[in-house]
This record gives structure tokens, C-alpha cells and sequence, in this order.
């Protein structure tokens, strides 16, 4: 029993592996690494500061025995009351045990293996998760007292919140694949009902890939629309990535900020702000009245030409607001094309093309690399990897030129001059251009294809939501919300592990690779295929020792 991948100890290992280096592992590699980046040796503020996350996360309360005990106790529970309802009902083998679960099964129903293994885990998972919000808090109270917090802003937020999003997140995700593909698992069908469930496996995914479409666009809106006016409530690191991107000046992101709060108008002037985009219209070489929102004009019409002309701005007659020039920057202005809003999004979409080109190209070859070196030497195979990268560079180029020219679309050259009555304090508000570029560069995920798009939503979704959550829900940190967010994180960890066990065709992406080798072990996934490539040699096996025990499964195979 003891052999078996999937008894309670082993089972127990892997968690303890897997969260272990999923918390430690950022923490040693930047240790590892920085001496050799920066050829300086490790600080004693730096060591000291890793032998605290190790001794934390080693600790009862810590994220690793937290989680392997939610983990590993539910296995456990599952494994004992699968050997309690194999015990045999002769008198002979009755034991004191035995007779008393025998005796509370007449009273109590019988349940069917996805019920008994969802409730062994949501008990085992209360007490892990009670354990690690009370770690939580006690190492937020000595962050306090050693005020190590400074002015960080999270310092009163819930330090396991992220965790739950994600979890939830990736739970309702396996409830929506349960509820689109019901009862049946396809990949478990006999060969008779093969068109038949072909025909159903195509809708599952034609279905599942519009849904994934809907949410990667609802959230990507969501996101950009946050960078720009509430940034606080995302990553930092997601902040400064959309910020490359963007190349947007920090003072035009200034201004749009305070045309949100009424203190930079085209109506009313901005006293205190004035000087902002003037300084930055000089540095671009126009006027300084470019930049001076007394001097622009706040409609459009045809008093908004005599202003244009006396500022010395060419194409853009009768529309009010910042010239594009402004907007644009620096891009295209080595062409003479900083004036042209295709251009400008043409330009942006193809610095983008190239950068994204770098990042996803060991995103698509490290895979295939460590899996199936042999495929890259092959023409059909290295030319569809290729084609994936140029795929997803594609998807980002047109998700950064599209934004931009629904911009300009919207203050400049379309709704803004049909409408020109309206003023451009609402045109270059948070509901004018800048929410109809949230609204349009999400629907480039079309590009990707289904399996992508399927990981892209479930990547973002849980940045979303974060950024829905009232920050006084986060900042207040009570009980009422804490205890929330523990049902949610039991209930959301028993529903995936139930679904790893008995429907893995519902997890997807990360969680399904993880999930199967914490519960399965090393027999699935990427360690099945290196074992079943033919690069690789087999395994030896030992012969039987006894000749006349043969077994029917192997002779079937």
C-alpha cells in the first residue's frame, strides 16, 4: 500500500514539496542570484531576512504545513473511510471498530466517493486554513511591532486574500466546466459512441472559448481602466509592465487623473495644475499653449479653428481637447508623423510586436525543449512553435494598437466631431476615450488560440476581482469578512481536489498539472509523456518470480 502513488504519505510529500518551493523558492533564488548579478555578497540584512521566511513557512502556522495538512489530512480521511467500507462483513473479521462504523453507517446515509472525498477534505482544510490565518496574523503582529510595514498600504490587508481569489477563482471555473460538460467524461468514452462524442466535445470548447473571451475581455477593461485611475489596486509589477507598454508620460497620466477629479478642465482652467502639460508640450517642440487648458479650445466648431491656427496645429479643425501631438509623445515624431493617429497606433503596435516576440518565444520553446527537444528539429514542428509566438506577439501588438486608436477614434476622429457640443472634459474624461479603449483592445484575445485564451482569462480574472474588492473591505480586515474568506478558501481547495481525483477533465491549465501530481504523483502529465517518449529509454521491469500468476490486464494490453 505503501508503493501506492496516491496513499496519504505520499500524497502528504509532494504538497509539502510543491508549497515549499512555491513559497521559498523566489526567496532562494534571489540569494542565489544576486551575488553573481551584482558581484556584491549577500548582506546580513538579506540572509537574516530568508532565514525568516524559511523559519516561517517550516513553523505549524506556516503556508507549507498549512496546506499540507489540508492536503495530506483530507487524503488521509478518504483513505481511512475507503479502508473502513472494504472491511469485510463476516463475524470473524468483526472488529470494536468496525462494529461502531458499521453501527453509525445504519443511522447515518450512505455517500458516493465524490461526496465522501469532497467532505475528507473540507474537514482536513478548516483546520489547515484556521492554522494559517492564525500564522498570518501572528507574523502581521510582529511585522507591527518591529515596524518592518513603513507605509506599505497592504500592511492591514488580509496577507492570505490573494491566495483565496485564486482558488476561488479556479473553483468556479471547474463548477462551469462540470456544468457545460455534465456528467460525462469524453476523454473516457468507448470507440462506438466516438462521433457522437466528438460532436459534444466541439461544442464544450466552442462554448468554453467564448466564455473565456467574455472574461479575458470583461477583465483586461477592468485592468486597463484601473491603470489608469486606480492603480493602487494592482500589482506593481502589472502597473509597470502596462506602463512599458503604454509609453505614456507620467504627466499626461497626471492630467487624465485630474480631469477625473474636475482640477484640470477645459471649462474651468486648472490654477494649481496649469503648468503641467505646458512644460511637456515645449519639451515636444509646440507651442506652450498646447499644454494650457485655458487656451484649448473645450469644444468643437468652427471656434476651435482660429485656435488651432494660432497655436500652429495642422489637422484638427474642428475638434476641441489636447492636440494629438500631446497625446502621441514622442512616437512618430522622427517620421513627422506625430500628428497621425494611424501612424501613432501602427507604430505602438509594432514596438509592441517585438517586445512581446522576446517574451513569448521561450514561453512557447522552453516546453517543447525540455519535453520533446527532437520536435524543434523537425520543419512542421519548429514552423507551428513559430507560428505560435508570432500568434501571441500578434494578440499583445494588436491589444496596444487597438487601444490607442479607439482613443483617438473617440476624442479625435470620429464621436468627437460628430458630436461636437460636447465637451472634452467628458471626451478626455474616465468615460469618454479612456473607457472605449478599455472596452475594445480586450477583443484582440480572438488572435490566441482556445487553449490560450482559456489561460490568459484565468490568469487576469483573479486581478480583477482584487481590483472590485472596496478597500475597506481589505483595509478593515474584521472577523465577519475573515471568516468569508476562510469558507471561501475551504470550499473553493475541497472542490478542486474532489475534481482531481474524480473529473480531471474539468480542471485546466496550471491547476491541472499540479493538481494531478499532488494527487496522482509523478504518473501524469509532462512526467508521463518524458517516460512514454521513445528518446527517452525504458524502464526495466522485474520479471514475476512465479511463471503461472499471469495477469489478465497486461495480457489485455
Amino acid at each position: 500500500m505503501i508503493d501506492d502513488p496516491t496513499h496519504p504519505i505520499h500524497v502528504a510529500l509532494r504538497t509539502y514539496a510543491l508549497t515549499l518551493s512555491f513559497s521559498v523558492g523566489p526567496s532562494l533564488v534571489t540569494q542565489l542570484a544576486l551575488p553573481l548579478i551584482t558581484k556584491r555578497r549577500v548582506s546580513s540584512t538579506q540572509l537574516r531576512k530568508f532565514i525568516r521566511v524559511l523559519g516561517r513557512e517550516h513553523s505549524f502556522v506556516g503556508f507549507t504545513a498549512a496546506i499540507t495538512l489540508a492536503i495530506g489530512g483530507g487524503a488521509t480521511i478518504r483513505h481511512l473511510l475507503q479502508t473502513i467500507d472494504e472491511l469485510p462483513a463476516t463475524d470473524d473479521s468483526e472488529t470494536v471498530y468496525s462494529s461502531l462504523w458499521r453501527k453509525a453507517r445504519i443511522r447515518v446515509p450512505r455517500l458516493n466517493e465524490q461526496k465522501k472525498t469532497f467532505l475528507s477534505y473540507l474537514v482536513a482544510s478548516i483546520v489547515g486554513f484556521l492554522l494559517l490565518q492564525s500564522g498570518r496574523r501572528r507574523w502581521r503582529q510582529i511585522r507591527r511591532s518591529k515596524r518592518l510595514d513603513g507605509l506599505n498600504n497592504d500592511s492591514s490587508s488580509s496577507s492570505s486574500l490573494d491566495l483565496t481569489i485564486l482558488l476561488f477563482v479556479r473553483a468556479m471555473d471547474v463548477l462551469l466546466q462540470y456544468g457545460i460538460s455534465g456528467n460525462q467524461q469524453f476523454q473516457q468514452q468507448e470507440p462506438a459512441n466516438l462521433l457522437r462524442d466528438k460532436g459534444k466535445v466541439e461544442k464544450r470548447k466552442y462554448l468554453t472559448s467564448r466564455i473565456d473571451a467574455l472574461i479575458f475581455w470583461a477583465c483586461s477593461a477592468r485592468i486597463m481602466w484601473c491603470f489608469f485611475y486606480e492603480p493602487q489596486k494592482l500589482p506593481r509589477t502589472y502597473v509597470k509592465w502596462i506602463g512599458k507598454l503604454a509609453n505614456l508620460d507620467h504627466r499626461l497620466l497626471r492630467t487624465l487623473n485630474l480631469i477625473r477629479d474636475g482640477s484640470w478642465s477645459y471649462l474651468r482652467g486648472s490654477p494649481e495644475n496649469r503648468s503641467l502639460l505646458m512644460s511637456y508640450a515645449q519639451e515636444l517642440g509646440l507651442a506652450k499653449g498646447c499644454g494650457d487648458p485655458l487656451s484649448l479650445p473645450p469644444y468643437g466648431g468652427p471656434t476651435a479653428k482660429n485656435v488651432w491656427h494660432a497655436l500652429g496645429i495642422k489637422g484638427r479643425p474642428d475638434v476641441g481637447g489636447l492636440p494629438c501631438e500631446l497625446v502621441h509623445g514622442r512616437v512618430g515624431q522622427s517620421f513627422g508623423l506625430s500628428s497621425s493617429c494611424t501612424a501613432n497606433a501602427f507604430l505602438r503596435g509594432l514596438t509592441a510586436f517585438v517586445e512581446a516576440a522576446a517574451l513569448y518565444l521561450p514561453v512557447h520553446v522552453l516546453p517543447v525543449l525540455l519535453t520533446k527537444p527532437k520536435h524543434l528539429l523537425r520543419p512542421h514542428h519548429a514552423f507551428s512553435t513559430l507560428m505560435s509566438v508570432l500568434r501571441s506577439a500578434s494578440f499583445l501588438s494588436t491589444f496596444i494598437a487597438s487601444y490607442w486608436y479607439a482613443v483617438c477614434l473617440t476624442r479625435t476622429t470620429i464621436l468627437a466631431r460628430l458630436l461636437p457640443w460636447i465637451s472634452h472634459d467628458f471626451w478626455d474624461g474616465p468615460y469618454g476615450c479612456i473607457l472605449a479603449g478599455t472596452l475594445v483592445c480586450g477583443n484582440s484575445i480572438w488572435i490566441e488560440n482556445g487553449r490560450r485564451r482559456g489561460e490568459m482569462a484565468l490568469y487576469v480574472l483573479p486581478r480583477a476581482l482584487r481590483t472590485l474588492l472596496p478597500g475597506s473591505w481589505i483595509s478593515k480586515n474584521s472577523k465577519g469578512l475573515s471568516l468569508i474568506e476562510r469558507f471561501a478558501s475551504i470550499v473553493s481547495l475541497s472542490i478542486l481536489l474532489t475534481a482531481a481525483i474524480h473529473r480531471p477533465d474539468t480542471l485546466r491549465g496550471l491547476s491541472r498539472w499540479t493538481l494531478a501530481f499532488i494527487v496522482n504523483g509523478p504518473n501524469t502529465g509532462f512526467w508521463k509523456r518524458r517516460r512514454q517518449s521513445p528518446s527517452i529509454p525504458p524502464t526495466p521491469t522485474i520479471p514475476d518470480k512465479n511463471p503461472d500468476t499471469n495477469d489478465t490486464s497486461m495480457r489485455s494490453v
